[in-house]
């Protein structure tokens, strides 16, 4: 009868003690996965300013007088916009920069003829495809800037023309609101009819074309 109630005993305080331990187990929980850290991708979007600098070449041509070769330096400014939908980016570029880009001939031009540009401004549509921080883009559009030619024992001829330009560039991220970039620009500014000043007839033109390769820094906004 003692080893009955002995052992009776002995299951009552085990059955105790497991209820104890499983009331300190804490209720499940489903799993539940943690969120995954996101990086932002780069937005191109927005307004922007800028300044650019860099170099040109190309040929000038005086009506029955010579083709020849011309080039220098630009500096200047740059203002746009940028939509981004998805990875495509379309914006829109306008820029006016001091040029130096000139040239000489002495052929039929005793003492040296002379073309010279001394501003160029570009508004231009720009398409892009983003890979985040990179966006290589085609552009196009209006050129204009003036003509000025020289020519011994004649007053100098100056003229504004209106032409188109075209080209392709690169630019690339730096922080969240400040790219850089490298394009270049074929810009043909036409035919400036400047008479005697710059042909051997009373109907003499000239012509400017330039290879534009320059860099640049944009601050979006």
């Amino acid at each position: 009868m003692r080893s009955v109630v002995a052992c009776v005993g002995f299951l009552a305080m085990a059955c105790a003690g497991g209820t104890a331990a499983a009331a300190d187990v804490p209720p499940y929980q489903p799993y539940q996965a943690r969120p995954a850290l996101y990086a932002p991708y780069y937005s191109w979007t927005g307004l922007y300013l800028g300044i650019n600098g860099g170099g040109g070449w190309g040929t000038s041509q005086w009506d029955g007088i010579d083709k020849f070769d011309i080039s220098g330096g630009l500096i200047g400014g740059t203002v746009g916009y940028n939509w981004q939908v998805n990875q495509l980016v379309v914006g829109a570029e306008g820029d006016i920069d001091w040029s130096g880009i000139k040239g000489t001939t002495t052929f039929l031009c005793p003492g040296s003829c002379e073309t010279r540009n001394q501003w160029l401004a570009t508004v231009r549509g720009r398409l892009g495809f983003a890979w985040d921080r990179f966006l290589p883009y085609l552009t196009a559009g209006l050129a204009a800037g003036d003509i000025n030619t020289t020519r011994p024992g004649l007053p100098a001829g100056t003229g504004t023309n209106a032409g188109w330009t075209i080209g392709a560039g690169l630019e690339v991220g730096v922080v969240s609101n400040v790219s850089v970039k490298a394009e270049y620009l074929y810009v043909d500014l036409g035919t400036f009819a400047c008479g005697l000043n710059c042909g051997l007839a009373p109907n003499g033109n000239v012509s400017l074309d330039a290879n534009i390769f320059r860099g640049g820094l944009n601050v979006r906004f």
